[in-house]
């Protein structure tokens, strides 16, 4: 574990209120947990990219943030993880405000955020340097992960469910696999194929949950300096993916691959365009395949020391 969070430190407040839950009540909430320990400033976004620009701005001047604190979804920690990656000298704490809060389950497991906060302040947390990834067609920073296939199509139905919370994505995830037919594919892992062949889903990167509550890769440590990847053949009926993935045991079923490297690349055979997604943001242009890079040890984060120790399993 890592010394309590300075009485003196500055802390810098970031929130998503289009977010799923982080609106006045939680916000209010996390302002004052955080004003009770350090001197604290609120941004609140208001547009996309907001969130990247403003802890950009926060870091360059003269007297930057200890800890920034974001308050939304996965895709609001990416913008912030954006503005923050390779250059911080700040630590992020992330609080679950969206819809799958993936991220934050990878760092705190299922623990109230109050008590993250608590933690961070007492001397109770842990303070990782998280692996991060980048994409080589577009230069993004990716936090959680980045998926093809259903879990990348899963997005587009999420928009038209009307339900909120992880039931949303759930909903939105079995929609998919029952629509969904595999695309020929590629997995190479620093240059030598993993699996080629009809493919439901490649899903790359450190954090081991997706929608909040799949657990696609089980066995990632978040500091290895290295991505894992997993790979659903076609061998498995799409329909049978969710609750395979739910708890882990897709591993060791047949037509399952799971790989660890630097560099993989992911990609369609027959030269259609690849259906993908990183940090539960659909990508508008992608080609034929997509490259991620493993940038090790990019952000200081603040987690939960049991969870931060090792794999899910």
């Amino acid at each position: 574990m890592s010394g309590p969070l300075s009485d003196t430190g500055h802390v810098l407040v970031i929130a998503n209120p289009t977010a799923g839950s982080a609106r006045g009540p939680l916000l209010a909430a996390v302002r004052d947990a955080c004003a009770a320990h350090a001197e604290s400033e609120l941004h609140i976004t208001t547009a996309k990219g907001d969130a990247t620009e403003s802890v950009q701005r926060a870091l360059a001047e003269r007297r930057p943030p200890d800890l920034v604190v974001v308050v939304g979804g996965d895709g609001t920690v990416r913008e912030v993880v954006e503005g923050m990656a390779g250059t911080s000298t700040a630590t992020l704490l992330v609080v679950p405000g969206g819809t799958g809060n993936s991220v934050y389950r990878m760092l705190w497991g299922e623990r109230p955020w109050a008590e993250a906060v608590r933690a961070v302040f007492t001397g109770q947390a842990a303070r990782r340097r998280l692996d991060l990834a980048r994409l080589a067609e577009t230069g993004a920073t990716v936090c959680l992960g980045a998926c093809s296939g259903v879990v990348a199509e899963a997005l587009d139905y999420a928009r038209r469910t009307p339900l909120s919370g992880r039931a949303r994505y759930a909903k939105a995830l079995a929609d998919a696999c029952s629509a969904h037919k595999p695309y020929p594919g590629r997995v190479t892992v620093d240059g030598k194929v993993l699996f080629e062949g009809d493919t439901v889903l490649a899903n790359v990167g450190g954090g081991r949950y997706r929608g909040g509550q799949y657990l696609l890769l089980p066995l990632s440590e978040l500091t290895d300096g290295l991505l894992d990847v997993c790979v659903v053949s076609g061998q498995v009926e799409p329909e049978r993916v969710p609750e395979l993935i739910r708890s882990g045991g897709h591993l060791g079923e047949p037509g399952v691959y799971y790989g660890r490297g630097s560099r993989i690349r992911v990609e369609r055979t027959d030269g259609e365009t690849l259906v993908f997604e990183h940090d539960g943001e659909l990508i508008a242009d992608t080609a034929a395949s997509m490259t991620l890079r493993v940038a090790p040890g990019a952000l200081p984060v603040w987690a939960d020391p049991a969870i931060a120790a090792g794999p899910a399993w």
